[in-house]
């Protein structure tokens, strides 16, 4: 019962660690950062399994991710809250041309990550650009000018 608890702890603490780390894009992520991912999974799952090594430990530690993976995503359905402290909430990256230098600098973003989603939509400038938002997931939403908002 105790590779249960040990699992599903190491599940909320990984996804509390993950979220307060930052939701940088996977375009944008660097070698490290994946690395970093990595490295604490596993050492996460070192601590999880511990001395015991058996069959029945290793599946009970995965039955307690599983099931408190299930929990967390129920949750997020039915609480809007619980949803963004877990996932978090879209934020405007540029607005009219201007960058948000606040919020770019608190999701270790630069205007060239804003700009390489923006050519992966065909737009070429910063004027093209109406909005730019992280989204939950972490990607990069570009809105382009419609033809009115240029005049």
């Amino acid at each position: 019962m105790s590779a249960i608890f040990r699992g599903a702890f190491g599940y909320l603490f990984l996804v509390f660690i993950v979220r307060t780390a930052g939701r940088r894009p996977g375009k944008q992520m660097t070698p490290f950062e994946f690395v970093l991912i990595f490295f604490m999974g596993g050492l996460a799952l070192t601590s999880l399994v511990g001395n015991d090594r058996s069959f029945t430990n290793a599946m009970s530690v995965v039955m307690g991710v599983a099931l408190t993976h299930l929990a967390v995503a129920v949750l997020r359905q039915r609480s809007a809250r619980f949803g963004r402290i877990v996932d978090g909430t879209p934020l405007v990256l540029l607005k009219n041309g201007q960058f948000i230098r606040e919020t770019m600098k608190n999701m270790r973003l630069e205007d060239d990550d804003i700009m390489a989603a923006a050519r992966d939509k065909g737009l070429k400038t910063l004027d093209q650009i109406e909005y730019a938002v992280v989204e939950r997931n972490g990607e990069i939403s570009v809105i382009a000018r419609s033809d009115d908002s240029k005049k």
